[in-house]
């Protein structure tokens, strides 16, 4: 039984109660939850929906809580029921409906954890968003390790997620970035704010290995050239980066499309008719200020050039007309100033801002080694790139370490400890959990000791057999309030933490007869509840895009 299971059980009892009673039973909630007290010797779980209940009912917490405890001691499973204080119930599952969770952990597989908690929404997920000038930076890793975990993690819970990479092509960057490119072909200086880096130099040599006559051409005509070929190569460098990191994206979405396409002259149109689009000293502006935002924007200036709010405008409603309910924008640490001119953009074009239209912003990360800055990169001068990290500590390494803390606050990661095969290395110590578990399988198979197609779940009673079927009936909540509040680091922590006890275990249980002993019935037992740790690990470790090594 997990957690959710007692949940559904617990709301039921009292909605016996309430009809017994010809209580109003429309005052139930429509879910509950339940807690782990911290004291092991209070039960196994814990409830307040009596005393949640109790202003609403007319009825004493302590009086509502009695009602539902009989209630409860008559379910099949429930040990016991103890009331606390006011009103807590304390429940206790008896030892075969406890351990009957290994069970189901290992029935459902790679599905525990999954859910439908986010069923028939549509969501569209934008993070990394490059521009097409340079190599993938540490910058934008963050939300590349972030952002891809998320999308598993929305899936899981059953949203149908497209990932998407808006590429913003349509400003003077891109002509920069010709013209750098172009100068580096003909040896010259980077231009004035131009892009410098050896990268540059790499992508220069390569159209000129392709078009050997570009040089030959009229400057008009070779920029353009080293421009749409430079911002190929970059793409092109762009994806195989991200793909490397294990990021894949459904949608690779061009800024130019819309302007191609009269995506942003049908965005005004759109925008009109809702009422909010004014003119004013010659331009034409979206009254913001209608819903929170600072001041009025300007969306085509009084000179007719379509500002970057018009393109922004633009995409939003592309995006709902592509019918996605929900969209979600990933941004960096210095986008704030995006967050109420989005939702405002939202609201103008008749949409809810609270629920259409999200913007999560990624605080600044660095690197160190040895507790010292890590120096420049080499090839892209002024930044670190994704390649140059992946090299220096791994996929894994690098994705479970930017993915492990809130975003909302700068992370500093140092090389040297997150490579480190120590305990102390939260990457290390998670996927450790997993070998050494797959390490004892295969030791049971040498053995010729094996699960068998059941076990008696009775027979799991050591406080840390227990422990750790807890942790284990703890992942798809966490799982689901990851996805809610958009905080894949909450799994990370969970494997930390159900790592943490499976180790206890291990070193408490002896799972595998010594010496000439036969296998019994509670090795048996043991090694379901060892193989539903190694599944509820691979499953998180999945939801991050990690791998769960079977050796290390």
């Amino acid at each position: 039984m997990t957690p959710a299971d007692l949940a559904v059980v617990v709301l039921l009892a009292a909605r016996s109660v309430f009809d017994e009673r010809g209580l109003d039973s429309t005052l139930l909630p429509a879910s509950t939850s339940l807690e782990r007290p911290r004291n092991p010797d209070h039960g196994d779980y814990a409830s307040t929906l009596a005393m949640q209940l109790e202003k609403k009912s007319g009825v004493r917490a302590r009086e509502l809580a009695v009602a539902i405890a009989d209630k409860l001691v008559q379910t099949s499973g429930i040990k016991s029921v103890e009331i606390a204080g006011p009103g807590f119930l304390n429940i206790r599952l008896d030892a075969a409906t406890a351990g009957s969770l290994a069970r189901l952990v290992v029935s459902e597989g790679e599905r525990y954890g999954h859910s439908a908690l986010l069923a028939g929404q549509k969501i569209n997920l934008e993070f990394v968003s490059a521009n097409p000038t340079g190599p993938v930076h540490l910058g934008h890793t963050r939300w590349a390790a972030v952002g891809d975990s998320l999308r598993r993690i929305l899936a899981a819970t059953g949203a149908q997620v497209t990932s998407e990479h808006y590429i913003n092509d349509a400003g003077s960057q891109v002509d920069t970035f010709a013209r750098s490119v172009y100068a580096a072909a003909k040896g010259e200086p980077t231009p004035e704010g131009g892009y410098p880096g050896d990268y540059v130099n790499d992508i220069a040599n390569r159209i000129l290995a392709v078009h050997p006559d570009a040089l030959g051409r009229p400057e008009a005509q070779a920029v353009a050239l080293f421009g749409a070929e430079g911002y190929r190569l970059m793409l092109d460098e762009m994806r195989t980066s991200l793909e490397r990191f294990g990021v894949h994206f459904d949608v690779w979405f061009s800024e130019r499309t819309l302007h191609a396409a009269g995506a942003v002259e049908h965005a005004l149109e759109e925008l009109r008719k809702q009422g909010h689009v004014f003119e004013a000293d010659g331009a034409v502006w979206l009254r913001t200020t209608d819903f929170a935002d600072d001041k009025d924007r300007v969306l085509i200036r009084s000179n007719g050039e379509k500002t970057y709010l018009a393109a922004d405008a633009a995409y939003y409603i592309n995006k709902r007309e592509r019918g996605f309910d929900k969209c979600i924008y990933m941004l960096g640490a210095d986008h704030h100033g995006y967050v109420n001119r989005l939702k405002a953009i939202a609201a103008c074009a008749g949409d809810d801002p609270e629920f259409n239209i999200e913007i999560l912003i990624g605080q600044l990360v660095s690197l160190t080694q040895g507790g010292e800055p890590v120096r420049l990169s080499k090839r892209a001068g002024t930044l670190i790139t994704l390649d140059e990290i992946v090299d220096a500590v791994g996929v894994d390494a690098a994705r479970y370490s930017l993915a492990r803390s809130s975003t909302d606050s700068a992370l500093t990661l140092d090389l040297d400890e997150i490579t480190r095969s120590s305990n102390d290395n939260p990457v290390h110590y998670v996927r450790y959990a997993h070998a050494r578990i797959a390490s004892l399988l295969r030791n049971a198979a040498e053995l010729g000791v094996g699960r068998g197609d059941d076990f008696d779940a009775a027979l799991l009673t050591h406080e840390r057999e227990n422990d750790l079927l807890k942790a284990l009936g703890d992942f798809p909540a966490v799982v689901s309030t990851a996805a809610e509040l958009r905080q894949a680091h909450r799994i990370a922590r969970y494997l930390e933490d159900l790592a943490g006890a499976y180790h206890r275990f291990y070193d408490a249980c002896r799972v595998l007869p010594q010496g000439d002993e036969p296998a019994t019935e509670l090795n048996r037992a043991r090694l379901w509840l060892v193989e539903a740790s190694r599944v509820v690990i691979a499953n998180g470790l999945a939801m991050l895009g990690v791998s769960a090594p079977d050796r290390m």
